[in-house]
């Protein structure tokens, strides 16, 4: 094989690289002298070829054994789709369909406790996450059982957690793919340990909750503020369904959205995706808790997504609910909010950033005249501010500081017309996260408060608590008179990886 040195000459010892001994060779200032090298550079150069050919002996070694830990499911068990066209997991736009089952102690589940669908921009720019609830309603595309040969009929409605029993992983894919208008690429369903393990893997991951959470059914605990949580606990506040918010699904993904934030942003901050003994053991830790589908056992594909995952910013991280209403049949389940859902999948198949502004429509051809625009959204209604009793109270942990963040956020709200802010000293423990709290029936007031001081809406939490509006100011919030951007998720329920959020317990 042909090389740069061979196509333009000798290298510095002469031109050996022709068959000429040096003293053959014209010219030179060294001609005749045979060159032998000092010994300390030769072990030096012998040292770095050892160390680099087993280094990639090892990476080699490492990638077949994950390779080994996965079981594989089909892709996609819909009767009526097309099989998904081939993509590159270095270039295309991915979209991965995440699935947590209630598997323990051998014990297999037909429904998925957890069904997140993750978008991956082909220029790597962004991710955008959507959680669907389990109470979902959607038409279930017919299924082949490719184990048993069954055939499960499709249904006009059914819950899109019992996907899963009718044949595997792969149908729900197929639902997905017909909820969507999306292709699904591959799927990872997970059981409890792989949670348990993962958590401990990192060492613990820090959630925020505003109240002691006591949870017989979970057996979640945890004391009021900031807990590292691994192994069991871990499991629990990701499990919890009474112990956040409402007692429903909604408090649950919330604090799932804020459970994976938070992950995120360690593994970012301890570099772990340049660190290949961290990632390793991470991988390590999730193959073997995986079930995929076999395209994503390649070890390509497996290097590709970790280098698609380092360089993105937190900011352009979203975690996001796909928006519902209640069943007008039964109010205990939920089906899609057509108007808001929409636009939101177009933008997946686009490969566009939900966190960026929605492209204005081009201007009306004139063919188009005549024809009725849509309706433009109503604007919020304005309050008074006057009218608006807002209390500050300063949990940035910063007690007896000059100019405590309480007092110049109130005088802020005054000069605003918000003439019944006041300042409410030290909150009894800090908090990382600014959060806007109102008691029942203060929820408008307390959106344009939120507003006024930049504050994200993941961040207004319900509380009976509060009479009123109470601003808490957290440590993300600790100058300036409105908030630092760390991200927007487009109006939809949800949160960046950027954003810092607590979750409320449930009953306050």
């Amino acid at each position: 094989m042909s090389s740069r040195r061979a196509d333009t000459g000798a290298g510095p010892s002469g031109n050996s690289a022709f068959g000429l001994s040096p003293a053959a060779a014209p010219g030179g200032r060294h001609l005749g002298r045979r060159s032998v090298g000092h010994p300390v550079l030769r072990t030096i150069a012998l040292v770095l070829s050892l160390t680099l050919v087993s280094g990639l002996v090892f990476v080699a070694v490492q990638a077949i054994r994950l390779q080994q830990n996965f079981e594989t499911r089909p892709l996609n068990l819909g009767s009526n789709q097309e099989s998904a066209l081939p993509v590159d997991a270095n270039t295309d736009p991915l979209q991965i369909l995440v699935l947590g089952t209630d598997n323990r102690e051998g014990q297999d589940s037909n429904n998925s406790d957890v069904m997140m669908l993750v978008n991956m921009a082909a220029d790597r720019s962004h991710v955008t996450v959507v959680s669907f609830p389990r109470d979902l309603l959607v038409p279930l595309p017919e299924c082949l059982d490719p184990e048993t040969g069954d055939v499960y009929p499709a249904m006009e409605l059914g819950q899109l957690n019992g996907a899963l029993g009718n044949g595997g992983p792969g149908c729900t894919v197929a639902a997905i793919n017909e909820l969507t208008g999306l292709s699904v690429d591959h799927f990872m369903m997970a059981d409890f340990n792989a949670v348990k393990e993962l958590s401990n893997t990192l060492g613990g991951v820090e959630v925020c909750v505003n109240q002691p959470v006591e949870d017989e059914l979970s057996g979640l605990s945890l004391p009021a503020g900031v807990s590292s949580v691994k192994g069991d606990q871990a499991l629990a506040f990701l499990r919890t369904r009474h112990g956040f918010g409402n007692g429903g699904d909604e408090g649950r993904i919330r604090a799932q959205q804020s459970f994976l934030a938070s992950m995120v942003r360690k593994v970012n901050e301890e570099g772990t995706l340049n660190n290949l003994p961290k990632l390793y053991s991470i991988a390590e830790t999730v193959t073997r808790n995986l079930t995929v589908d076999k395209e994503l056992t390649e070890v390509s594909s497996l290097i590709a997504l970790a280098g698609r995952l380092k360089d993105v910013d937190l900011d352009r991280v979203a975690f996001v609910t796909a928006p519902v209403v209640p069943y007008e049949y039964d109010n205990n389940r939920l089906v899609l909010d057509e108007a808001a859902a929409t636009p939101l999948f177009k933008a997946l198949v686009q490969d566009r950033d939900i966190t960026e502004p929605t492209p204005e429509p081009a201007p009306e051809s004139p063919s188009d005249e005549g024809t009725v625009p849509p309706a433009a959204p109503e604007e919020p209604a304005v309050i008074d501010p006057a009218a608006v009793p807002v209390t500050i109270l300063d949990a940035t942990g910063k007690s007896g500081d000059a100019g405590s963040r309480d007092q110049e956020l109130a005088a802020y709200l005054l000069s605003e017309g918000y003439a019944q802010a006041s300042a409410g000293g030290q909150a009894a423990v800090s908090s990382p996260a600014t959060q806007v709290f109102y008691g029942p029936g203060y929820q408008e007031m307390a959106e344009q408060v939120a507003a006024a001081l930049g504050i994200p809406a993941v961040q207004v939490v319900a509380s009976n608590l509060v009479i009123g509006v109470s601003v808490q100011v957290g440590e993300d919030f600790a100058a300036g008179n409105t908030m630092p951007s760390a991200g927007d998720v487009g109006g939809l329920s949800g949160q960046t990886a950027a954003q810092v959020t607590c979750q409320t317990a449930f009953g306050n």
